[in-house]
Parts: C-alpha cells; structure tokens; sequence
C-alpha cells in the first residue's frame, strides 16, 4: 500500500486537495459563536398579579404552578421570584441536550391543568411560557440628544413600531428584549371624589368602556334577495384616541342629561408603566439585548442587526443617536484575527524549528504543506458533527499546528536518518523508512485519538466544552496521520535529496551553521546517551526520582486553585445600587444621576446606561434599584490603570461615599446563560417555611461569617425583608352589616389604588392597553383611603375608611424559590489571587459548621456545572491513561511493556502545575484540556522510544542496548517535535484580548507539561523499557518452560 502511494504521488496529492476542498466547504457553512452552546435549556413562566403583594403572590400563583410543574420531563432545578409589585416569573432549568421547544410544550401542558385554581385577574392579563434564550448577542441604547423633544417613552415606542420588529425578523435572532417597559396606553384617571359624587364605583366605568369600545360584525344586506348590490355593514370598533374615550356615557337621567366619562377622570394617551427610567450618558434612553437562537451564526447575525440599525438611524429624526453598549462579534472578531495572526506566528515558528533540525528547506516544505491540510480539512468534520467555529475549536485548531507537524516531521526525519546511514536515493529510503515507522505512526494517532475518546462520556456545560475541544483536536490528528501515510511520503520520494553524500552543495554560511548545529547536537546526544547508561545500570536512582516527581506532581495538582471558565477581560461591568426600603423612584433617578457624573469623569470609561426601578437579581420592578451598564476602553486605551478588576475597584472607590445607599458592581459571568454576576452564586433554602424575617437573619450571619475569610472578596444578597408596607385589617363585621362582604371591598381598593386594563385596541399597527386607575393625588398615603367610596346592595355609597384601618408593618420587595422552598441568593466574588474552586471550599466549609438545621443551600449557575465537573475530571483522566494502556497493550501484545509508557507521564504533570504556579493560574478548564491533550503527546514521545528499542530488540540487540539505540535514534525527532509544539504554543502565552487567559491557560500549561515531559521523559523512558521488558522475557519465558 505505502509502495503504491510513494509511487503514485497524483494519488497522494488528489486525496489531500479532496480534503480541502471539503473543508473550504465546511468553513462556509459552520456556525459561529464565542462559546459552544453550553447553558442549559431554560423555560420562564411569567405574569402579573396587580395590586397583590409578592407574599399573596406566592400563595395564590406561584406554589400551584411549582406543584404542577415540578417533576416535569428532564427537569434539572426551578427557580421563581415575585415582586411586589404582583409580577412572578418561575424558571425551569432542563438537563443539558433537551430539546427547548418540547421542553416549553411539557412546562405548557403542565401549566394548564391548574388554570382553574389560579385568580382570575392573572389568567385575564394571560401566563406566558416561553424558552428562555440565554445569549445575549448584543446590547443595544438609542439614546436621545434632544430631551425636552425626544423623551424615553417616545424613544421605546418609536424603536418598537419602527426597529424591534425588522429585528426579529432576522434569521437567527431568537428575541429582542427591552429594559424597563414604556408601553403607550390610554390611561383614564380617575376622579373619586366626583365618582362617588355621581353614586359610581370604577367597575362601572370598567363596564362603560367595555360597552362602548368592542369590535362588532353587524353582517350585510342583500344576501340570498333580488337586490341588484350587496352591502357588507360594518362598526367603527375599539376606540382608540383619548377624545372618543372621554365622550363614553356613564349614565342618564330622565331628564336628558348625560354623565360622561370625562366628567369625572383625566383621559391621556400616556404610559402603561411609569416604574423605571433609562439614561445613556445622562441623556434619555431605551435599552435592549439582542438574543441569538440556538444553531445560529452570530458574526452573520451581527453584520444583519448592524445593518438594521444603520438604515433605522437614516430614517429617525434628528437628535435620535444609536450605540452598541456590549457584542459578542466584537469578542469573537477579536478570536478570529487573534487565531489568524496566531496561526501565521505558529506555522513560522514551527518550521523555524523544524529547519534548525533538518537544515533543509526542501525538508521544511512538506510538514508546511501538511498542516494547512490538517487543519483545513477539519472544518469539514467538525460541520459534519455540529459543531461551531468558537473559541474552544479554535483553540484545538492553533494547538494542532504543533501536533499536526509531528507527523510530517516523524517521516522526514527518518527519511533523512535512512538516506544517511544507508545513502540511498529518496524514493528507496522512503520506502524502507515507511516500513519501519508507519507502525509508530498509527499507534501514535490512535494514542491520541483514544486520549480524548472518553471526554465523551462527559455530561453537562463541561461535557460540551471538553468535546468541541477534543474532538476537534482528535480530528486534525486523525486527518494528520493519512496525511502522514499518503501525502508525506509521495513528497519526501518526490523532494528530498541524499546531501548526506554530498550530492548537494549548500551556501558556505548555511553549510557552517548546519555543521556547527549538527557538531554541538551530537555532543548533546553523547552526553544523553551517557545519562541513559549511567541511569540503566543504576536503576533504583531513576526510579527513585519517578516517585518523587510522582509524589510532587500529586502534591501539586492536590493544592492547584481550582476554577472552571475563566473571567476574561470583555471590556463589560455591571453595578447595582439599592436605597433604603421603600424609597420611591426619583430618588434613585437622582444617585443614578451622580453616578453617571462620577463615572464620565474617569478616563477608563467608555459610556454608561442606567436603568433605575428595575432590580437586576430579581428582574423585577423596584423602586429603590436600579442597574448600570459600563462600557470600558480597550485595555490599551485605558491609560494607567489598564486591567479590569483594578478598573473596577477604581469606580467603587470612585462611587462609595459619593452615591447614598448600597453600590455593588461586578464583572459578567465567564459564559453567557449562568445567572447575571460573575463569582460564585448559591441559594440558602428554608426547608421549614418559617418567618421569613429569621430566614434573613440566617443569611445575613452567613455572608458575615464568609467575609471574614480573605479568600473572598465580597459576598452579597440583594434580599431585604424590611420594605415599609400596610397590613389591611378589614371590619368584617360591619362590612356584613353595611351591606358589604369582604371581597366587595377589596376589589374596590384593588381597582382605586393599582386600577386594572379593561379592554385594548390597534394604534400605528400596535396593540395597546386601556389602563383605569385613580389619579396619584388620590393615593398618595394612608389618608387617601377618605376620598374612597363603595356602592353596598342598597345603592348607597360608604366611606371605605370606615371599613378599613392601616396597620404599618415590614415585609419583603420580593420573595425567591429554589425547588419549592423559600430561598436567599447570594453572590460571592473572589478574594485577590482566590479561584472560584478555593471559595467554593470556603463556601462549603463556613455553611457546613454554621447553618443551623432546617436550612440547607445549592450552587447555582456556573458554580453548579463547576462542582459536577469536578468530580467528572478525575474520571475521565483515568479513563484517558486506561484506554492509551489498552491500546498499547494489544499493540505490544503485553500488559507489561505499556506500563513503560504510562509510568512517564507524572514527569508532564509537574510541568505542568509548575508552570501554571509560577504564572499565577488557576486548576481551570483549559489546564484540564492541556491535561488530557499531554497524556497523548508525552504517551507519543515514549511510544517513539518504545517501538524503536521493539524493533531493535526483535532484530537481536540486548534488551540495554536496544533501549539505548532506540533513545539514541528518537531523540532528534523528539526534540524536534516538543519543540515545534512548544513554538506553536508561543503566540498564545503573549496573547491580550477578550481570550487572553484562556490563551495563557492552555499555553502555559501545555508548554510547562511539554517541557518537563520531554526533559525528564526522555531520561526516564528508556530505563522504564528496560525494566519492563526484563519483566515481560522472564514471565514469557517462565511460561515456555511450563
């Protein structure tokens, strides 16, 4: 087979252009994220309750749809939260791999069955189910230059008719969100004095409205006769401007006069909502996220919104400015070109190395054209499986370059040893070099392979991530080897030529470089060969010093800080304020208002949007909080201070003292879809459903007790159980005597103080509202209750405040549930130089010794997928070194001699905790790749020293000398290869950028591993052969003798 291709080059060469054609294709085709899609699928239930607190809410709403819900088809965990504000959400987490929309069905189906048993008011105002898309694509402010002309509920209308739905029509947008609702409506306020005044209630002008603003089908005239036309008849329908609606009659009296609704209220087209307020630098604004679908290309994407909003901004009026707060193309832009130059770097790197080795350029060229082809023909595949073009296939793509080469340089290098000793010609020493390593080569790929075959078994956000990488790699590497068995050959035959024997003449300066090169490598190599020996005859020394680098190399992996995804630098904070409870929204308007001052006056500063009413941890409405947005300059732009978490500290020092109430700002999470903050988030649960206030109590000592430790930086809960509320402590008594019952009343109160949506109609194409409430000046405070009326069954009108008395008490904004049980959230960032690993263990120890019984708590968020990733590593580790032993195993045909193999891997393994204890890393997720991915590189340079000492064994050497001549012959092509990859690896330990520590993670740690491996290996594996080999002659032999 290898004669046919070395003598068929036009074969060889058609099947590696058939591979890139394909993988051209592919790269065409495959989508483009920055990370792979690994937050779990997500479906939210929300709606509203009005006018009921976030206590009745739970009762009434929340606990009937958690009973319903809970249980449903692959169900991880469920979160809910309601507001005072009577809004609730209950979001379902599915196991990774579920499919979203059938997920969203089965939540659907379930929420159904309990319809009934809910109040009438939400499921009027409608439930939606929806699946949750967790990545944000961009984040988007227009924003207003001229405020008195353009104001932000203009700005949100205008983007909603003109912009939000051509948004959502591009492919692969799965919604466009907004922050803070200003919906246009027709808001009817209502006077109560005059009301009462005229013996109504509002449930007669909720009647009115309905009365007179419907839609009807009065038929048509001349159907079925011998009329000569037919008429369809048709109604003016909904009223839909505030004029028609104030000309609705209330009542008449005989007499001829006509109450009308304008009579007794103020009719606007105003807001549905006046809960919150944007601003962008100061100036008004609206706000909103992009959302990408699942299986979607977000660079296409991107450029499609970007276009989009480029024609919006041609068509707005004058002093309407757009601006990109936060994108993902950017991020990922930044990969790509970072990837392209890294790619270039690596390539010239590479064959600097490898014609140091080989001092000859015609020997360069073929592992040159062999990498392109690797690498280009693995988009292929990787389309074929479904992956996307990410960071982590990316990564797996710049780490081949350095993989991919060796096995190029494997054949050229041993076509150059075979024309050497032999002084053949090119084509007879490929043929019989071919014979001897092709066995090395597809043992090699088949070590390699095998290495990251059982990251399939890996399950969850870590599974995916460990897979696109490692499959990715697998694939070049497989892709590498039938380039290594067809394409290599055919050019080393077609190429190379015997300078060994002086045919060639090479430049004066060339010659003396190669020479002295060659002179100083021999030396290198005497002198190996002469530490092989020594520790050969000494081998309690060699094995002596494997136990120790053994032992440290456990000891170091055991006290490695542990992560998982690292933060990375996306030029993104995010702050939260929250006055004190029940503080009403122009006060928190007004610190917003200072903190966008504070932070235009610092030079790392980009931009700023605030939102105040809206409480980021519960999304909800909240008077008293509001959120911010900080975009920052590029690092290279920000001047002194140029890294992001001193940025950050900065604009804390900046803000405390400055802003009243409590600042918190923090970076975004590693990966999109876990939760809004960066750190580690769990949830507190009261498994006793007690008073919630000593729930607080709890939590409060916790995040005490955790900031004593300085492995955490800070840790918080934005829960407050002490809002100001009222309870209603209604006469029932006397309500019965009055002619009243209770429900009466309280429906009374509901439609007065939070009014109610009685009937909506179509204005500029868009479906509004009609709100009826009581104007503000009539419920300002508890003596507001003096102007309320209510009709009893005898048509006459009592003074609510005879009924009713206000008692002042405490109480929550908002209630959270973790699986059924009241919870707390809390957020923990890390201390200086702590890893999200070391808190957890904090975490786990503080609240183990110190949460009293009937509490307990879970890890939410990227926190949770890193505790069941943990445990999945060691795992998959140990599957890795057992299928490499395996594969080995039946190669040798023996269980002893690829103990030889993998005895040498603890020398990578110090490397590689060296190295990343010395550059300041964390255990993360891209150490643990570099891991896995050293088990099959080290495992390669042993089983190229191993299979050459077999061959010189079988062909009559002592099992010494064999193990010599195999350390002797392997070591250039092993230095070689080490160093290549290790020269491919170059460009990422400089990195900077949105990925850069990614980069330095898998880099360092892959280089340091390298390094080690090779140094201590190559000492190292051949006395592991000798003794090994011994092992396996004397149990063969005792086996013949029986």
């Amino acid at each position: 087979m290898l004669k046919t291709i070395i003598k068929r080059p036009v074969l060889a060469t058609v099947i590696s252009i058939i591979l890139v054609m394909l993988g051209i294709l592919g790269m065409l085709r495959i989508p483009m994220t920055q990370f792979p899609e690994i937050a779990p699928p997500t479906v939210f239930v929300s709606g509203t309750y009005p006018g009921a607190n976030a206590e009745s809410v739970i009762r009434s709403v929340v606990t009937p749809l958690e009973q319903a819900i809970n249980g449903v088809e692959n169900m991880q965990y469920m979160t809910s939260s309601a507001s005072n504000d009577g809004s609730f959400s209950i979001n379902i987490v599915f196991k990774q791999g579920v499919d979203p929309d059938q997920a969203a069905v089965n939540v659907q189906n379930r929420v159904a069955q309990v319809n009934a048993q809910l109040p009438q008011e939400v499921i009027r105002l409608g439930l939606t189910t929806t699946k949750q898309q967790t990545s944000y694509l961009m984040i988007v402010n227009i924003n207003s230059e001229k405020p008195d002309k353009y104001d932000e509920a203009f700005l949100q209308n205008y983007a909603n008719i003109n912009l939000i739905p051509e948004l959502k029509r591009i492919p692969g947008v799965g919604n466009v969100s907004l922050f803070g609702s200003k919906e246009y409506s027709v808001r009817v306020w209502i006077n109560p004095t005059k009301l009462s005044s005229y013996g109504l209630v509002p449930s007669d002008v909720e009647n009115a409205i309905q009365q007179y603003s419907f839609e009807a089908s009065p038929g048509s005239l001349g159907q079925e006769t011998d009329a000569s036309l037919q008429y369809v008849l048709r109604y003016k329908g909904k009223l839909n401007k505030p004029e028609q609606f104030e000309k609705i009659i209330l009542s008449s009296k005989k007499d001829g006069s006509i109450l009308r609704l304008g009579d007794v209220a103020r009719l606007e087209f105003g807001l549905s909502n006046y809960s919150s307020d944007t601003y962008t630098d100061g100036k008004p604004s609206v706000v909103f996220a992009v959302l990408q679908a699942s299986g979607s290309n977000a660079n296409d994407i991107a450029i499609e919104v970007d276009k989009s909003l480029k024609s919006f901004q041609k068509s707005v009026p004058d002093g309407i400015k757009f601006e990109v707060i936060q994108n993902v193309k950017n991020r990922l832009d930044a990969s790509i070109s970072q990837m392209q130059s890294t790619l270039l770097e690596a390539f010239v790197l590479v064959f600097i190395v490898v014609l140091l080795f080989l001092q000859d350029f015609r020997s360069t060229i073929i592992p040159a054209i062999a990498v392109p082809v690797s690498i280009v023909g693995t988009f292929f595949f990787i389309y074929l499986i479904g992956f996307s073009i990410n960071v982590l296939t990316l990564f797996a793509l710049v780490l081949a370059i350095g993989i991919v080469v060796d096995d190029a340089i494997v054949v050229v290098e041993a076509v150059h040893a075979k024309m050497e000793h032999t002084g053949e010609n090119a084509r007879t020493a490929t043929v019989s070099a071919m014979s001897e390593i092709s066995g090395a080569i597809v043992s090699i790929t088949l070590v390699m392979s095998a290495v990251f075959l059982p990251v399939g078994f890996m399950e969850g956000p870590a599974g995916i991530f460990y897979k696109q990488f490692s499959y990715t790699l697998a694939i070049a590497i497989l892709i590498s080897a039938v380039n290594a068995l067809t394409l290599s050959p055919a050019l080393c035959a077609l190429l190379l030529k015997n300078h060994h024997h002086g045919e060639g003449k090479r430049k004066a300066f060339t010659q003396r470089f190669a020479d002295a090169f060659n002179t100083s490598f021999e030396r290198l190599t005497t002198k190996y060969v002469g530490a092989v020996r020594f520790l050969g005859k000494k081998k309690l020394i060699a094995m002596g010093a494997l136990l120790l680098i053994s032992i440290g190399a456990f000891v170091l992996m055991n006290n490695a800080q542990k992560g998982f995804v690292p933060e990375e630098d996306d030029n993104n904070l995010t702050f939260v304020v929250n006055l004190q409870a029940g503080a009403n929204l122009q006060f928190i308007t007004k610190e917003m208002e200072k903190a966008t001052k504070i932070a235009e006056s610092l030079p790392e500063i980009k931009s700023i949007s605030t939102i105040s009413g809206f409480s980021l941890f519960s999304s909800g409405v909240s008077p008293n909080a509001a959120i911010g947005f900080i975009t920052l300059k590029k690092p290279k732009d920000r001047g002194k201070v140029s890294n992001i978490n001193d940025v950050m500290h900065k604009i804390e020092k900046a803000m405390k003292g400055k802003i009243r109430g409590e600042f918190l700002i923090f970076r975004n999470p590693a990966v999109e879809g876990f939760g809004n903050a960066g750190g580690v988030e769990f949830v507190l649960q009261d498994r006793t459903s007690g008073d919630i206030n000593k729930f607080e109590n709890v939590s409060r000592k916790m995040i005490s007790s955790l900031s004593k430790h300085p492995e955490i930086g800070m840790a918080f809960t934005t829960f407050r159980s002490d809002y100001p509320q009222y309870e209603v402590e209604l006469n029932e008594d006397k309500a019965q005597q009055l002619g009243l019952t209770p429900k009466e009343v309280m429906d009374a109160l509901q439609l007065y103080l939070t009014g109610s949506q009685t009937t909506d109609f179509i204005r500029f194409g868009r479906l509004y509202r009609v709100n009826v409430r009581s104007e503000a000046e009539f419920r300002k405070n508890e003596a507001s209750l003096d102007n309320i009326m209510i009709r009893n069954n005898l048509n006459q009108m009592v003074p609510i405040s005879t009924l009713v008395t206000l008692k002042k008490v405490f109480g929550p904004q908002g209630i959270s549930r973790y699986n059924l049980y009241n919870s707390i959230s809390v957020n923990v960032n890390a201390g200086t130089g702590a890893s999200t690993g070391k808190v957890m263990s904090v975490i786990d120890e503080v609240l183990q010794k110190e949460l009293p019984k009937g509490y307990s708590y879970e890890y939410n968020g990227l926190a949770l997928q890193e505790r069941k990733s943990g445990s999945q590593m060691v795992f998959i580790f140990a599957l890795s070194i057992l299928f490499v032993y395996f594969l080995l195993s039946a190669q040798y045909e023996s269980y002893l001699l690829p103990l030889a193999v993998i005895l040498s891997l603890p020398t990578g393994i110090l490397g590689v905790f060296i190295a990343t204890g010395f550059a300041g890393l964390d255990n993360n997720i891209y150490v643990q790749i570099a891991l896995v991915m050293l088990i099959g590189l080290l495992a390669k340079n042993a089983i190229l020293i191993v299979e050459f000492a077999v061959q010189q064994r079988k062909a009559g050497l002592s099992i010494f000398d064999a193990a010599i001549a195999g350390a002797r012959m392997r070591l250039r092509p092993i230095l070689m290869t080490s160093f290549a990859f290790v020269a491919g690896l170059v460009p990422l330990m400089f990195a900077s950028g949105g990925t850069a520590i990614g980069n330095k993670s898998i880099s360092i740690s892959a280089a340091g591993g390298m390094l080690s491996g090779v140094l201590l290996g190559l000492l190292i594996i051949p006395v592991l052969y000798m003794i090994f080999q011994s092992l396996q002659e004397k149990i063969s032999a005792n086996k013949n003798l029986d």
